[in-house]
């Protein structure tokens, strides 16, 4: 049945799954971050975080997702209100009371700009009421990209797409967090399928609608995931702009046409097979759409193809991993 199915139709079904309204409402969700410590540091933080915008003009919504407050008197913390994030130098950090600041039940970056040291911080964001020291040599996007910007990011849940668009040092962090949150749902609903397929008299019955169910919900996603990165860097989402973009989800098209025809001659191992190219594919995809808003050009075929047996083996991992455990269970 997937295989019948027209371009024409493929995106007719493709377009019933996306939800261009829904995208455009979590480009206006509210979130702020809380800046505190040395206030040239913070001054400087605030630049990087809100350089970008088109034009070199800020917003004023931008600008008010930033707020200065005093750590020895926080103010009242609201829903919007995201983490607090602490800047200053060792000597300052030897001195700074945190007791306030773990009141406010919000996760806590505590960055000590040290130019001398090495770059450095925990494996994980910090939980709610409690802080986490993280050192870096200068506040600029290359030495908060590592393990800063992922982390914030991580306390950002739901709001993701309004932060990219308001600050757009963290677009390029945004867009690898939507990414990684898209190719896992792809894998799922690729495994799902896999499996339709494989068991006796339901794999007879369900495999072929299943198999066109996950090409479509698969695209889906992948057209989500283009409208969610481009509306992160700032653009409105339109489903017409997407179609300059449709090269990129066209490779992860044909790999899941090859994931198919895997899987029919490797029994077992070709659910694996399966959910991997899916996630490696819609992985190609985000990365793809992110480097074309980065450099305003589509990556080469050499850079997606080293991306996507990247991401093949890695997801290949996991998947087979699942099945041991299914099949343990």
């Amino acid at each position: 049945m997937a295989a019948t199915l027209g371009a024409g139709e493929l995106l007719r079904l493709v377009r019933t799954g996306i939800d261009v309204r829904a995208v455009r409402a979590r480009t206006r969700k509210p979130f702020r971050f809380l800046l505190c410590g040395d206030p040239a540091f913070v001054a400087a933080f605030r630049t990087m975080l809100l350089s970008g915008h088109d034009d070199g003009i800020v917003p004023v919504e931008a600008a008010a997702t930033l707020e200065t407050i005093d750590p020895r008197n926080p103010p009242i913390i609201t829903d919007e209100a995201r983490c607090i994030i602490y800047l200053g130098r060792r000597s300052d950090l030897g001195t700074m009371q945190f007791s306030a600041l773990t009141a406010a039940k919000l996760p806590i970056f505590a960055i000590v700009i040290d130019e001398d040291a090495q770059t450095s911080g925990p494996q994980s964001a910090p939980a709610r009421g409690t802080w986490g020291e993280y050192v870096v040599a200068a506040i600029s996007r290359e030495a908060l990209a590592g393990r800063v910007f992922p982390h914030i990011i991580e306390c950002c849940k739901g709001v993701e797409i309004a932060v990219g668009r308001n600050l757009p040092a963290l677009r390029e962090t945004v867009a690898a967090k939507l990414t990684r949150d898209a190719a896992n749902n792809a894998l799922k609903v690729a495994l799902a399928s896999a499996v339709v397929d494989h068991v006796p008299i339901f794999g007879i019955v369900l495999g072929a609608i299943a198999s066109a169910g996950d090409t479509v919900a698969i695209t889906a996603l992948q057209m989500m995931l283009m409208l969610h990165i481009e509306s992160a860097y700032g653009k409105d989402p339109d489903l017409g702009r997407a179609w300059q973009l449709l090269p990129v989800v066209g490779g992860g098209l044909g790999w899941r046409m090859l994931a198919r025809e895997l899987s029919g001659f490797i029994p077992v191992a070709g659910i694996a097979i399966k959910g991997a190219i899916a996630y490696a594919g819609t992985i190609v995809v985000g990365e793809g759409v992110t480097f074309y808003y980065e450099h305003g050009r589509h990556m080469s075929g050499n850079q997606a193809s080293a991306i996507y047996e990247r991401t093949k083996n890695d997801a290949l991992a996991f998947a087979r991993d699942l099945l041991d455990r299914f099949r343990r269970k």
